[in-house]
């Protein structure tokens, strides 16, 4: 038997007196909170803990170098070609050693183009500066230059570069211009890796592989989120935008997690009448589509201006409708 709505006073004895517990769903807490923008913050500096990387990593190449000058020399005395076969294989290998040393550089510096772009938009708009608004399109311009086949819109914009224009409608002309075709294919990223990790963990047979698909598809669709809107990470640049995104995850509220959670997103009763296996796997869809806007939040090198900004709903609807239609 389901209790009646009832309407309650603030000035209620029973209200006072806490006996009457009023709290917010969690989806839409969650909600609410998709569409801030999320500092990245103040990076925290520990030159000692850094001295003693750069140190040790400066002894390690080093003694690395010596080792195999040593190699080297001895093959050359055993024989001459061997000598020279390890001295052409050592330059092959540090040559691609500085390839990977520049695609990190790469990687990383662009990351943080990204994230400067973002943060500069959100300052052009609070302060309706035309100027910062005109060099924000061209360096998104530029960053999308080569990509004008995938991003057709970069040909319309680039005819309104010398017109008059207010801040926000220039910013907002490239929000759709630019960036909504790659918000289209950023959430259907994200509801492909949610429905194939709620799938997954709904038919696996072992919580460890669970887990371990989980945090595959989470690492997936972060690369997959980064390459869309111009990233491309490296190593050192993935974990740099992985640990971005958590924190956006953090300072959101979205890591709530629970059978409290799924009770309350699939409607009271809801999540007892599905199997325990079909509920595991709605909550990890639903956990790996939040984190996938998170990832898209971090990714994205403006933040939403006229566009909506894409909701737990718009990129996990599927499960929850599935979810229902099971529990029928």
């Amino acid at each position: 038997m389901s209790r009646q709505p009832r309407a309650f006073r603030l000035d209620d004895p029973g209200v006072a007196s806490g006996s009457v517990v009023v709290t917010d769903e969690p989806l839409d807490a969650i909600e609410a909170a998709d569409g801030v923008i999320v500092p990245m913050g103040p990076k925290r500096r520990a030159p000692w803990v850094g001295i003693f990387l750069t140190a040790l990593s400066g002894l390690l190449v080093l003694g690395l170098g010596l080792a195999v000058e040593r190699l080297i020399v001895d093959l050359y005395a055993v024989a001459p070609w061997l000598g020279w076969v390890a001295l052409v294989l050592a330059v092959v290998a540090a040559a691609a050693f500085l390839a990977i040393i520049g695609r990190e550089f790469v990687g990383i510096w662009r990351e943080k183009k990204i994230e400067h772009l973002r943060e500069a938009a959100a300052d052009v708009l609070a302060v309706k500066d035309h100027k910062g608004a005109k060099a924000i399109v061209s360096d998104l311009l530029s960053l999308y230059g080569s990509r004008a086949s995938a991003v057709p819109g970069t040909a319309r914009l680039m005819g309104l570069m010398d017109e008059i224009i207010d801040a926000d409608d220039r910013l907002a002309i490239a929000e759709r211009e630019l960036l909504a075709p790659l918000d289209a294919q950023a959430k259907r990223a994200i509801a492909g890796a949610a429905k194939q990790v709620s799938l997954v963990t709904a038919v696996s047979p072992r919580a460890i592989v669970d887990v371990a698909f989980v945090v595959f598809a989470a690492v997936r669709l972060l690369r997959t989120l980064a390459r869309i809107y111009g990233g491309r990470p490296g190593l050192f640049g993935f974990l740099r935008l992985a640990k971005a995104a958590f924190n956006h995850l953090a300072v959101t509220g979205g890591v709530a997690v629970g059978d409290s959670l799924l009770q309350q997103v699939l409607g009271l009763g809801l999540a007892a009448r599905i199997s325990a296996k079909l509920g595991e796997g709605v909550l990890n869809g639903l956990m790996t589509a939040r984190f996938g806007l998170a990832a898209l939040a971090v990714c994205r090198p403006l933040p939403f201006i006229r566009e909506e900004t894409p909701k737990i709903g718009d990129v996990a609807g599927e499960l929850l409708s599935r979810a229902e239609a099971a529990a029928e």
